[in-house]
C-alpha cells in the first residue's frame, strides 16, 4: 500500500496533468451532470408515445369514420 507521501505526489501529478490539458481518466461529477439530458429517457418516451399515438388515432378516425 502506498504511503501518504506517495499518494500526495501522485495526486499532485494528476492535478497538474489535468490542468495542462490532458484528459482525466474519470470525468468529474460536474461534467457528468452537464452531459445529462434535461428530460429523462422514460419521460421522452412518454411524450413521443402521446404525440405519435394521437396522430395515429386521428388518422384512423379520419380514414374509417
Amino acid at each position: 500500500m502506498p504511503t501518504e507521501f506517495e499518494m500526495r505526489q501522485r495526486n499532485a501529478k494528476f492535478a497538474k496533468d489535468v490542468r495542462a490539458g490532458k484528459k482525466a481518466t474519470h470525468p468529474s461529477r460536474a461534467d457528468k451532470l452537464a452531459n445529462r439530458s434535461a428530460l429523462s429517457l422514460w419521460a421522452l418516451g412518454l411524450v413521443v408515445f402521446v404525440v405519435v399515438g394521437g396522430v395515429l388515432f386521428e388518422l384512423i378516425r379520419i380514414i374509417f369514420l
